[in-house]
């Protein structure tokens, strides 16, 4: 997300001997230590676009989720080499063209075992599914954020080993004239819950969107080209879907230092959705200089959308730094590192350990399973080194 520092030869080569050896032996952590929850609140909007998003599904339809695949036109591949850490499960990496895009990075992750659990072995709309989140630079060499994507992978033996990217957006003009924008949030976290799609913002909380309301484009025009070329035609950089925003969750606080949203993920066990920071304990630029935070939020009951207002259900000061990925499930919580390569995990009761993690590792997300272990969902963002993995959770918890 933020360290694209390579791994050392001496690293990998002790990282691929643990792995081959069938265990990597967890190490004794510092804790975090609680917060005051209330301090911590949410707005939610999830109809501020309403008007207009009718207004573009009348002009240019929609197209649910099983289409978006059947017409999936990117393929998946087997890493060449393993994921160097202990436990893994099932990995890929993204095409050639992807994995080697030094304008495009992977940032979050969540799957559709988070958007309807378990049921019918995690399917929505019919499939198995893998969500990635990227923002797009200016340039190899320019870090300036133009646009935010989605890839969709099939993870089911059902399909085709194949993905489909589609093109974040957000709605603008008017009701008779209805177009859309880039989105140019760094998209650090992402969770999928119901049909709704939430997207950090860093500074502001999280962009919502709704699965069920992919818009269909035309893909010709130029690279460049986004939005209304006329009554009937939209383009979208050659994109053939676009996922238009439908609401905004505002974070807010009493705490001197507002929330960084660096990364999100989603807790079915408990309903809620949590975030941590992304920050450093000296020298950075960009980013925070103090410790960083993490905070629950609960869904409001029976739903998959935030209350109007929503306050915290739990706050923790963290004792690790530059946090790319946080998880929770059922007072459990994992943090990965990009500073030291490590996946924190901490329980109240049992306490805190570290484990060997990977270089450039980004989100975390934890796969329910109902007869089979439970896995953690985790990527690397570094340019040619793009592994999408999952690890039995057992096995980093303490």
């Amino acid at each position: 997300m933020r360290s694209h520092r390579r791994t050392t030869i001496a690293g990998a080569v002790l990282a691929i001997g643990l792995l081959l050896a069938g265990s990597v032996p967890a190490t004794a952590a510092a804790g975090p230590t609680t917060l005051p929850a209330n301090q911590f609140t949410l707005s939610a909007d999830y109809h501020r676009f309403d008007a207009v998003n009718s207004a573009l599904v009348s002009t240019l339809g929609t197209a649910p989720v099983h289409t978006v695949m059947d017409n999936a036109n990117h393929s998946r591949k087997k890493p060449p080499q393993p994921v160097p850490i202990s436990g893994v499960t099932g990995s890929f990496q993204f095409d050639d063209t992807d994995n080697k895009d030094c304008t495009n990075y992977p940032q979050g992750i969540t799957t559709s075992r988070d958007a309807v659990g378990t049921a019918d072995n995690g399917t929505y709309d019919g499939h198995q599914l893998v969500l990635v989140s990227w923002y797009t630079r200016a340039s190899c060499t320019d870090k300036t954020q133009t646009r935010s994507r989605t890839t969709l992978v099939d993870w089911d033996a059902t399909y085709p080993d194949k993905y489909r990217k589609v093109l974040l957006v957000e709605p603008t003009g008017s009701t008779s004239t209805p177009d859309f924008r880039d989105i140019t949030v760094h998209a650090g976290g992402v969770a999928w819950y119901g049909n709704y799609l939430y997207v950090a913002d860093t500074g502001r909380g999280m962009r919502v969107f709704d699965l069920r309301k992919i818009l269909k484009t035309d893909p010709g025009g130029n690279p460049g080209q986004i939005g209304r070329q006329s009554a009937t035609t939209y383009y979208a950089h050659n994109y053939a879907y676009v996922l238009p925003q439908v609401g905004i969750v505002t974070s807010n606080t009493t705490a001197e230092d507002k929330l960084v949203w660096s990364s999100i993920s989603l807790d079915r066990a408990t309903k809620s959705l949590v975030m941590n920071e992304y920050t450093c304990k000296s020298g950075c630029r960009d980013y925070p200089n103090r410790a960083p935070r993490a905070v629950r939020f609960p869904f409001a009951p029976s739903s998959t959308a935030f209350a109007a207002n929503t306050t915290a259900s739990q706050a923790l000061q963290l004792p690790w730094y530059k946090l790319n990925g946080g998880a929770s499930h059922n007072g459990r919580w994992w943090f990965n590192s990009s500073g030291d390569h490590k996946l924190y995990y901490w329980a109240a009761a049992t306490g805190s350990k570290s484990y060997p993690w990977v270089s450039s590792g980004e989100s975390i997300s934890y796969w329910e399973d109902e007869t089979k272990p439970d896995l953690l969902w985790s990527l690397q963002e570094g340019v040619g080194n793009r592994n999408v993995f999952a690890v039995g959770q057992a096995g980093y918890s303490g």
